[in-house]
């Protein structure tokens, strides 16, 4: 073998310092180097100096000072990505070598536009950091689960929380605009009355379209009734309807319904509701609160 295979790699970049990241992020999130120097107990001018540090490595700005807050340069939002998830891997790896051995078994309940958003990474990198413990995962609706879990048969579960008079439970995780969308290029929205793919009754989107709808005058039919998201989606995607769908989960040939005057529609949350705390429960409820950070 060439000896020269071997030798170091001598051109390689200079390594992004962890603590300097968690400033980094620290300021992003807050808005503020004020607000941030709480957060990781040092004083401004010490998170000030990290920045100016960071971006002469980078050879980019990364932040806009204005009078009362700073905002983040399109790099400085590149970046953001990359912090969350350098911190993230850093967490994990310690996780790994210092967390004790967890053993056991999880159940996890969710719907299915939830699950189908945050689960396979959750499920993934708790494998990877808890091996032994077993994950059960139940899809059903917000009520359904609720239940399941008043009754002992799960430990934790996802609801979607908003409906006037609802009962509040739990810690909110995630907050998220919903917006009316359609087939890119389809002819439903033009449609009168309105043809409307809805989820079941009880659901936020439901009540959250019928009262936008009611409150603007707009006639409607509902179209399409079904009991997860999938039934929506596929009903816009046949332009047979238009639906009240969460901005995430708005991908082509799916677009936001901007343009054809439907009236706003509220933002809806997700809450993490817990039946009990133990370590085995606490590590999973962990990695679920992480993903929905990374949805941000």
């Amino acid at each position: 073998m060439d000896s020269t295979e071997l030798a170091p790699n001598r051109e390689a970049g200079p390594l992004l310092d962890t603590d300097v990241l968690r400033t980094f992020v620290a300021i992003a999130e807050s808005g503020s180097f004020t607000r941030a120097a709480k957060q990781v107990f040092r004083t401004p001018s010490a998170l000030s100096m990290q920045i100016k540090r960071l971006e002469e490595i980078l050879g980019h700005v990364l932040f806009v000072r204005e009078a009362r807050r700073v905002r983040l340069t399109p790099e400085g939002e590149v970046l953001l990505g990359y912090g969350r998830r350098l911190l993230r891997l850093n967490e994990e790896a310690i996780r790994q070598f210092l967390s004790p051995v967890l053993e056991g078994r999880v159940s996890l309940g969710t719907s299915d536009d939830v699950g189908s958003r945050i689960l396979p990474g959750v499920l993934a990198q708790f494998a990877r950091s808890y091996p032994a413990v077993q994950v059960d995962v139940v899809v059903g609706s917000s009520q359904q689960n609720l239940d399941r879990l008043d009754a002992g048969e799960l430990d934790m579960v996802l609801v979607t929380i908003g409906n006037e008079g609802q009962e509040r439970r739990g810690e909110v995780v995630h907050t998220e605009p919903l917006v009316w969308a359609g087939r890119e290029g389809g002819v439903a929205a033009n449609r009168s009355p309105l043809p409307v793919a809805l989820a079941s009754h009880g659901c936020v989107w439901r009540r959250a379209a019928l009262t936008a709808l009611d409150d603007a005058h707009i006639s409607y039919r509902v179209a399409y009734t079904c009991d997860n998201c999938f039934g929506q989606e596929a009903a816009m995607l046949s332009d047979l309807a238009v639906a009240p769908f969460p901005v995430s989960l708005v991908r082509p040939p799916l677009r936001k319904l901007d343009r054809e005057g439907l009236p706003a529609l509220v933002e809806y949350q997700i809450a993490l509701v817990r039946g009990g705390s133990n370590p085995v429960n606490d590590a999973l409820a962990g990695h679920v609160k992480d993903a929905f950070i990374d949805l941000r």
